[in-house]
């Protein structure tokens, strides 16, 4: 069965606990934890008590590779992900996602590739890597990842694909979604409303449904198609006023998915048919 869950990064800056909390009245399966320079996100023993106060299964690690988590664990990328990896193992997560390498950092990107497969292999934890999208300075393009920004132009077993990236790298997720084919494992949803060409600057990780980005229809075609990898909600909603208005956001996010994935869950209320009615207002 696909898990349908949701990321600690939902709810940034608020700490791992909310993220549980808002998780589980959203109605979602479980957490993505988006690892940062909050201790918690680090401590397996901290994280596994979150999991059972709120009955909340830890269903993948997002590796610290942020700018925002330079020095996380250190500064060695290869390290970050070995011990992302461990992490999982310990709180029963069976995917790590990480980014490609920067291009600054050149021996790590080297050897990306291989690095992944290896770890995957030691600690018995999927790693998928995700598409990520060039930067612009001043209107000019940079390659800040090495190889590429797009995991299909590398030599993986496992991908994630993130909607917002997609759509800010101007790629369409339809087309990268059937690229990735059998080798996506893992969906970052979310939406995104135009590219860096088109003079967008931030990665918007909007509700989906609220962007441009066709997240409906590649979800279905992988439904079509026996797909059985996860799903995680990783919208921003930082704009949320209230933290009843951030949950709405959150309820909207799972009911999109669950609609196409044949998921239902009545019990919960009426607000999230509410939340979904305003998105298309």
């Amino acid at each position: 069965m696909i898990s349908l869950g949701m990321s600690t990064s939902c709810v940034y800056p608020r700490g791992p606990e909310h993220a549980f909390q808002l998780a589980r009245q959203a109605g979602y399966d479980g957490l993505e934890v988006m690892v940062t320079n909050d201790p918690v996100t680090q401590d397996a023993d901290a994280l596994n008590a979150l999991a059972e106060r709120f009955g909340m299964p830890i269903l993948s690690i997002h590796a610290p590779v942020l700018l925002l988590t330079t020095f996380v664990w250190g500064r060695d990328p290869q390290v970050k992900l070995e011990k992302s990896a461990e992490l999982a193992a310990k709180v029963g997560a069976d995917t790590v996602v990480v980014h490609p390498p920067f291009r600054w950092q050149a021996g790590y990107a080297r050897n990306f590739e291989r690095i992944v497969r290896e770890t995957a292999a030691a600690s018995g934890v999927e790693i998928a890597v995700e598409n990520m999208f060039p930067w612009k300075v001043r209107g000019s393009s940079v390659k800040a990842y090495a190889p590429s920004p797009d995991p299909t132009d590398m030599d993986c077993d496992a991908m994630t694909l993130d909607f917002s990236h997609a759509a800010l790298s101007g790629a369409g997720s339809l087309e990268l979604a059937r690229r990735m084919g059998d080798r996506l494992r893992h969906i970052h949803l979310c939406d995104g409303s135009g590219s860096m060409d088109e003079g967008r600057v931030f990665d918007e990780h909007l509700v989906p449904g609220a962007g441009h980005e066709p997240v409906a229809e590649v979800l279905k075609m992988l439904i079509d198609s026996g797909w059985n990898g996860s799903i995680v909600a990783e919208v921003n909603t930082r704009k949320a006023r209230t933290e009843s208005e951030q949950l709405d956001l959150l309820i909207a996010t799972r009911l999109f998915a669950s609609r196409i994935i044949g998921r239902r869950r009545p019990s919960i209320r009426a607000r999230a048919r509410r939340a979904v009615a305003s998105l298309r207002r």
